[in-house]
């Protein structure tokens, strides 16, 4: 191993739903087109994702939203999942379309290409249901905005959501209808900063040599990042690694493969459901199918959580004892061709006193947290460590972040420290042997 630096009715439902599906979500997956393990040419793979975490409180009515999302990887055939992850009744799409982005809501003329599901231009999403559109030719480029159209014919429907995206997407009124066709960006006048429905843009491509998912909290989400600047540390990584992929493709050719980068991470998130209270969203032990093994051609996952444990406090062995459980569970469902997993080490927190339902953050968490790290370092057993924590501490303050780094919370890097992040990260890691440092 190598080192670097009191729940609601609906929410109960929801809960229940979600446990059903995953069950079946992997063997779903399979059936479109393989679970986790390094693509081969032009299978699917993964380009990107996001992490649905609760049932909306806005509702849409006989209205279409226009969702937007950057793909990190290249391909020459697209199709999209659409999840209700939390939606307690079933969701009618009447009808879909995709096409590529300009500005704002405004997408190109003439690439807009309806969106079927087996054949069908409608389709409905049981309660915490799922759904592969079939496949549509549409080339795509590394750092391409998309836009998903969605035409929702219901009334009151509730959207399953990833609530912070730090990426605007937009909507029509209520009643404006089907709006899926329209390239303008006249009709969609409203705006919302949260995904709905959309879980994946996967694709079809001769240069994917893999998908690296980031299943962690709201550092990986993003909070303190800019909204619509793609400045959180997983941006800077997916930009140098299509870098890397150019002067790559530069050198050998069509032998040349590049990796795509998902963003599983949620606000709040726990490890595990001990300290886990509403309305904060599912922990990662609960959602790692739905959000790692569902994906197309994984080949690496960065476990980068635990903090929000700790500050709801929770124990070290609860911490350490769940970031095991995710290890061994990628493992067992990879088998021979399981991804690398890498471990992150938590960042500091500074000190705060607990205000409301916030327990707030104190010297002995930071003992805790030094535990849990120290632990990643020396006997997870990680395929390797980024050390998240030596890159953001202050030098003379080591409980600190360095004030530059810092948003001004004391919880999360501030722009420039994601960029600090990012730009720390090897490259190497992720193209070195599957079997090295285990």
């Amino acid at each position: 191993m190598q080192h670097y630096g009191r729940m609601t009715r609906v929410a109960l439902v929801a809960a229940a739903a979600l446990a059903v599906a995953t069950e079946r979500l992997v063997a779903q997956a399979a059936a479109n087109g393989g679970t986790v393990g390094p693509p081969v040419a032009g299978s699917w793979v993964t380009a990107w994702a996001t992490s649905q975490q609760a049932l909306g409180e806005a509702a849409i009515s006989n209205a279409t939203v226009r969702l937007i999302a950057r793909v990190t990887m290249p391909g020459e055939t697209v199709r999209v999942r659409l999840d209700n992850s939390y939606g307690a009744e079933p969701v009618r799409i009447g009808r879909a379309s995709i096409a590529y982005r300009v500005q704002g809501a405004l997408v190109a003329s003439g690439s807009t290409k309806p969106l079927t599901f087996d054949g069908r231009s409608e389709v409905s999403l049981s309660p915490g249901g799922t759904a592969w559109s079939d496949p549509v030719p549409l080339a795509v480029a590394a750092q391409q905005d998309l836009a998903v159209n969605l035409y929702l014919p219901g009334t009151n429907v509730r959207p399953s959501q990833h609530s912070n995206a730090y990426a605007t997407s937009y909507r029509t009124p209520d009643g404006a209808g089907d709006k899926t066709a329209d390239e303008s960006r006249a009709p969609f006048t409203g705006s919302i900063t949260a995904t709905w429905w959309l879980k994946s843009i996967e694709v079809q491509s001769t240069v994917a040599g893999g998908a690296i998912v980031a299943f962690g909290d709201s550092i990986t989400d993003g909070t303190c990042s800019t909204l619509d600047a793609n400045d959180r540390w997983l941006n800077l990584l997916s930009t140098r690694l299509g870098l890397q992929f150019d002067e790559a493709a530069a050198r050998a050719g069509s032998r040349a493969t590049m990796k795509s980068l998902l963003n599983e991470g949620i606000g709040g998130n726990t490890v595990t459901r001990a300290v886990q209270p509403a309305p904060d969203s599912t922990p990662a032990v609960e959602r790692l199918d739905r959000d790692v093994l569902s994906h197309h051609g994984v080949s690496d996952v960065i476990v980068f959580i635990g903090t929000n444990d700790l500050r709801r406090e929770a124990s070290v062995a609860q911490v350490t004892e769940g970031l095991a459980a995710i290890l061994k569970r990628i493992r067992a469902a990879g088998g021979a061709a399981a991804p690398r997993v890498f471990g992150v080490t938590m960042i500091p927190r500074h000190n705060v006193a607990p205000s409301g339902a916030n327990t707030g953050w104190n010297d002995d968490k930071s003992r805790r947290r030094r535990a849990v790290n120290d632990w990643i370092r020396t006997t997870a057993g990680f395929d390797g460590v980024l050390d998240f924590d030596a890159i953001m501490r202050d030098t003379q303050r080591p409980d600190l972040m360095a004030p530059p780094l810092n948003c001004g919370d004391g919880i999360h890097p501030s722009p420039a420290g994601y960029h600090t992040i990012g730009r720390a990260i090897p490259l190497e890691l992720f193209s070195r042997s599957r079997d090295a440092g285990r």
